[in-house]
């Protein structure tokens, strides 16, 4: 299968590239994105199929579907890293919270978060390729909190490879923020800057983009990537859990084959959905898919209104910190999808030299028909950690209590939701303390160590060393110096 391009095709350039050659430049023609010539129809047949199938075989067939120009070698080493998640024979648990809600816990990996659920084996096929072509790549990532962390973790060490992660100084949580720093590998250098995520991730793509910079690293023998959800290799791993949930709830006897679901997903920069979305668009029966925003709600006021207007908004750092996003990439891979290369451009553009677009009402009415929105606040976040722990017994974190709101304003509780757990309570403890305990500003250690008490839980070994790691990363900039400060580490 081969990829085109979301913007329509600059002269001079190829219509369509492989798998491979996508996943290594991943900005396409007038600054857009890679997504599928086609997708795969999968239907009740595949399903049916995989029913009694583990997760590695579910990914293996998908990634068939796809043919995809990676070599099965290399395709099952990177699946088998889904075995270093805490229960190899299944990486992502559904679990039953009440009656006709699940949640899919996507955060079982070494870094604890959703994103390890595609960079581990997305760093294993990158390295892979660069490897085999006997090139060498420094990969960017743009990190809200979770990217960052799995980045690093998958790229440490490997050949050919170099990693720059840019954090926002003061938009994650203490325990991001130290997987990060603390990671001491050679190959990598962490970034944080004096800016929001938006300012990071509008670094990457310029960076991405810029003829200088790529001139520079030419000269070094050096090509450029990156490992966020821009790249279409993150998003074809995205896609495999949602079909895996939607099987798990058959097994589970809670829904019948063929019968619709919600899947409400919280959402910053929409790669999450994307892979929700396609599934979606492959023949996994959905009813609705449900967007949570935090009280940074620009994408619950597109669904709603049409139009996405960023030009007066302020990024308001919240309690889900992974969501505080204005500008979300992977959105555009959706307008590509419904409305086609021309009119994604001309929308693209506005936002770009505007920072506002509109839909038309047949365009929102499209859009509709997909997906519904809503939004949940610091305080109302916090009520429903309060809650569900003490009538369910569940415990979770702040991102994953965004989709309680959304289960209650937007769901028909008839119908079988899924509600997708992005990250484990340890990544953000003192928000959780907090409304468990009352603790007020406790420090992560003290957080972490109250929460376990009251709930009876164990803290990850990986999450409890990193208060006596060596910080080794310890350079906070200016968003303007990015390039000076990456090529001095290169």
């Amino acid at each position: 299968m081969n990829f085109i391009q979301t913007r329509g095709c600059e002269s001079g350039k190829p219509q369509s590239v492989t798998f491979s050659e996508a996943i290594l430049s991943p900005i396409a023609s007038f600054g857009g994105l890679y997504v599928p010539q086609s997708l795969p129809k999968l239907g009740t047949t595949f399903l049916n199929k995989h029913l009694d199938s583990s997760y590695k075989e579910l990914a293996q067939d998908l990634l068939a579907n796809f043919e995809i120009d990676i070599e099965d070698s290399v395709i099952q080493e990177a699946l088998d890293l889904y075995d270093n998640f805490d229960d190899t024979t299944n990486p992502v648990p559904v679990v039953k919270v009440k009656e006709n809600l699940y949640v899919s816990e996507l955060y079982h990996g070494p870094t604890r978060a959703f994103k390890d659920m595609a960079l581990q084996p997305f760093g294993k096929i990158l390295s892979s390729v660069a490897q085999q072509r006997e090139e060498n790549y420094l990969i960017l990532a743009a990190t809200s909190g979770d990217t960052g962390p799995a980045a690093l973790e998958t790229f440490k060490n490997q050949k050919n490879i170099q990693v720059v992660c840019m954090y926002p100084a003061n938009g994650t949580s203490d325990v991001q923020r130290l997987q990060m720093v603390t990671e001491d590998a050679p190959n990598l250098k962490v970034i944080g800057i004096r800016g929001n995520f938006d300012d990071a991730q509008a670094a990457l793509k310029n960076l991405l983009v810029s003829k200088s910079f790529k001139e520079t690293l030419e000269n070094k023998h050096i090509s450029l990537s990156a490992a966020n959800s821009v790249n279409f290799g993150r998003i074809i791993f995205q896609i495999i859990y949602h079909i895996h949930n939607y099987l798990e709830l058959v097994r589970q006897g809670a829904t019948q084959m063929g019968e619709k679901v919600y899947l409400n997903v919280p959402s910053g920069n929409f790669g999450n959905v994307l892979g929700a979305f396609y599934a979606q668009e492959m023949g996994v029966p959905v009813e609705k898919l449900v967007i949570s925003s935090n009280e940074n709600n620009i994408l619950t006021r597109l669904i709603q209104t049409g139009i996405y207007d960023i030009r007066e908004s302020d990024l308001k750092l919240t309690t889900s910190p992974a969501m505080d996003i204005l500008k979300s990439s992977n959105v555009e891979r959706v307008l590509y999808s419904l409305y086609g290369s021309q009119r994604t451009k001309e929308l693209m553009q506005d936002l770009d030299e505007n920072n506002i677009y509109t839909l038309t009402d047949t365009e929102l009415l499209k859009l509709q028909e997909i997906f519904v929105a809503d939004y949940c606040s610091d305080a109302e976040g916090k009520l429903y950690i309060q809650s569900t722990f003490k009538n369910e017994g569940y415990l979770m974190d702040p991102h994953t209590a965004t989709c309680f709101k959304t289960y209650e304003t937007k769901s028909n509780p008839v119908i079988k939701s899924i509600i997708y757990s992005t990250a484990e309570w340890t990544k953000f403890s003192p928000v959780i303390a907090n409304a468990l305990t009352g603790e007020v500003n406790a420090q992560d250690s003290v957080a972490l160590e109250s929460i376990a008490k009251e709930a009876k839980v164990e803290i990850p070994t990986m999450i409890k060393g990193l208060f006596s790691k060596k910080v080794v990363h310890d350079s906070i900039i200016e968003k303007e110096d990015i390039e000076k400060e990456i090529l001095k580490f290169l």
